[in-house]
């Protein structure tokens, strides 16, 4: 069988369906994946057969995916929910096809159509590697749902140093993701966490290392590390709420705070701490103080056991998903139908 996967061109979004898409590869198919070429390495490196659609760059649309359907004729397309125009080109060409999810289903407003809204290609299933116990219940209640674990997936790298020869003392570690942090918010968290007993690992993303002034001496920056290598070593994740960060710390059972920026961060974030997973500071509650008082809270040696044992609680509910693999086996039964 040919499977037909695509995605934004960004981490975010291309990453969370890698897994799924090397399962497939593994189980026989045929897969290709259509995206800008800003992902193309990591698919590449993993058999994935990559190419850039029409004139796509970050965003594919309807126009850039009808002549590869027709060259390619593949037999099932698996869309994220970033890029509607796929599904409706699969659509228009007859093409059974999936929808495949990046985290929680985001709220409207954050720039993304909902694909829960679009007419076209409304009732398609929905690949889904939330936990549901903290699903959009909307959501869970009303769409097809074929659960997925998430696997968290980051381009293979040696730990920090920091994180090989670590101490007794407990490890945070510090990122805001690829799109949404800046030099002040790194300065401020660093600050607060430089304040704690604890290593602290940072990956700065594209804020220029230079930017972020004196290192304190139990704090390395990095510009990215192997989160998904990282992610099961540390004691607590501070972080920006986004999908990628939010599955990979849940995964691990770590506790997290969550200092929301934009997109679908603070729904997130909401989620999170009204289940008492995570604990989280808008904007306005950010300061350096704040930061270091409620990462102080999440640490394991002060007692913290709410929170530490309902991020264990979810992380056995993640385990208990389906894995890529076996939903793989499944891909040939839903190319059958026009999904």
């Amino acid at each position: 069988m040919r499977v037909l996967f695509a995605s934004l061109a960004s981490v975010g979004h291309t990453y969370p369906l890698i897994p799924l898409a090397i399962a497939a590869r593994d189980a026989g198919h045929e897969v290709h994946f259509a995206a800008g070429t800003e992902v193309h390495a990591p698919l590449a490196a993993h058999g994935l057969l990559p190419f850039r659609p029409g004139d796509a760059f970050y965003e594919v649309y309807v126009e850039d995916l009808a002549p590869e359907l027709a060259r390619l004729r593949p037999d099932l397309v698996v869309h994220e929910w970033g890029l509607p125009g796929a599904a409706v080109a699969a659509r228009r060409a007859g093409i059974p096809g999936l929808w495949h999810g990046f985290g929680r289903m985001f709220p409207e407003g954050i720039g993304l159509e909902l694909p829960t809204r679009n007419a076209e290609v409304v009732g398609r299933p929905h690949l889904d590697i939330w936990p549901p116990s903290l699903q959009d219940k909307d959501f869970l209640a009303t769409e097809r749902r074929i659960e997925l674990r998430p696997v968290a997936f980051s381009t293979p790298a040696p730990l920090p140093e920091r994180v090989r020869s670590r101490t007794s003392r407990p490890l945070i570690y510090l990122t805001l993701g690829t799109a949404f942090g800046t030099p002040e918010l790194l300065r401020t968290a660093i600050a607060g966490l430089a304040a704690l007993d604890a290593e602290v690992v940072v990956a700065a993303g594209r804020v220029p290392l230079e930017q972020l002034g004196e290192i304190p001496d139990q704090v390395s920056v990095h510009r990215w590390v192997s989160q998904a290598e990282l992610l099961p070593q540390v004691d607590v994740v501070v972080h920006h709420g986004g999908s990628g960060t939010t599955l990979g710390a849940l995964a691990a059972g770590v506790p997290q705070l969550m200092v929301p920026q934009g997109a679908d961060q603070f729904a997130n974030a909401e989620a999170l701490a009204a289940a008492g997973v995570g604990v989280r500071l808008l904007p306005a509650e950010v300061d350096a103080g704040a930061i270091a008082e409620q990462v102080h809270r999440l640490l394991p040696r002060h007692g913290n056991v709410e929170q530490r044992d309902a991020a264990r609680a979810v992380a056995e509910e993640i385990a208990a998903m389906p894995s890529p693999a076996s939903v793989a086996q499944r891909l040939p039964e839903y190319a059958r139908t026009d999904a």
